[in-house]
């Protein structure tokens, strides 16, 4: 078996319903964070990380996301004559990132069912799985952080971050032997997705990056749907943890639900703030802002 982290999942297939009338053609993962796209911050953070090869599980309709990153020869062109090479190198810096594979989730069935649907890509390795909605930053990124713990203790390694009682039933929720503290890590124990307020006393959210060994896949395979006729990544990671184990780690990073409007507005003012084009001018128009609402 490859013990190397050098394959990363992204599911990507879902509608993006938060965010209609935009996301009606054109997927939430291809809305900017600034000048970039949604995907091309989550693809980075894996190829950071040491992965080469990104698996895509799309839906209808997400063809733009394939195409970002091939070669557009019409662009490249017009850039050169134009002379704008900057933008010419961002270009061909972007189609060469990775090697991206696609594949189709034709039926919504579930999170679980999309890392499902990677499997032939992935084969029998440990791979990573990133939610396309979900932008992360710091130095090591979110995804490295967990590379890092997986092959040091060579089990399945999720993210956690303590979230408010209010939001833990949006979530899925780790008990875990002892609370993670910063940097840290600790044995999986309990899962459950999205519980009511008197299920559990944890408040050790999932949101979204995970590094498993091809184990899962078993597991996907003979785990039964949920009431709602879904595959639980949540489930299988609780069984996952009964038989291999699963670590529960407390990452160091700032995170943003770009999936959700006040996440994705909020993503754009912090990467505006640390962008060498805008942050002052945008700096600027804050503190007056400020002042004119007090």
């Amino acid at each position: 078996m490859q013990t190397k982290v050098r394959k990363a999942v992204l599911p990507v297939a879902g509608l993006g319903t938060r965010f209609i009338p935009a996301s009606k053609a054109t997927p939430k993962e291809m809305f900017p964070i600034v000048d970039k796209p949604i995907i091309l911050h989550i693809v980075e953070e894996a190829v950071s990380a040491g992965i080469d090869t990104i698996i895509l599980v799309t839906g209808r309709h997400k063809t733009s996301l394939e195409e970002f990153f091939d070669r557009n020869y019409e662009l490249e062109d017009t850039l050169a004559k134009q002379n704008k090479d900057h933008l010419l190198k961002e270009v061909q810096r972007i189609s060469k990132l990775a090697n991206i594979l696609s594949v189709r989730q034709k039926n919504p069935l579930g999170l679980g069912h999309a890392v499902l649907c990677a499997q032939s890509a992935i084969g029998d390795e440990p791979f990573a799985v990133l939610l396309g909605d979900e932008v992360m930053y710091g130095k090591p990124n979110v995804t490295e952080q967990l590379v890092n713990v997986y092959n040091k203790e060579k089990k399945s390694t999720v993210a956690v971050m303590e979230v408010d009682q209010s939001e833990v039933s949006k979530y899925g929720i780790a008990e875990t032997k002892k609370n993670p503290g910063k940097m840290e890590f600790s044995e999986i124990e309990h899962l459950i997705e999205k519980p009511k307020p008197n299920e559990t006393k944890s408040r050790l959210a999932l949101p979204g990056r995970y590094v498993f060994t091809p184990t899962i896949f078993k597991i996907l395979r003979e785990l039964k749907p949920s009431k709602l006729g879904e595959i639980q990544l949540t489930d299988a990671i609780l069984k996952l943890a009964q038989t291999e184990g699963v670590l529960a780690y407390s990452f160091n990073a700032e995170r943003f639900d770009a999936g959700d409007r006040l996440g994705f507005v909020t993503a754009n003012i912090e990467f505006g703030l640390k962008h060498p084009e805008i942050s002052e001018p945008l700096k600027k128009y804050i503190k007056e802002k400020a002042e004119k609402l007090k």
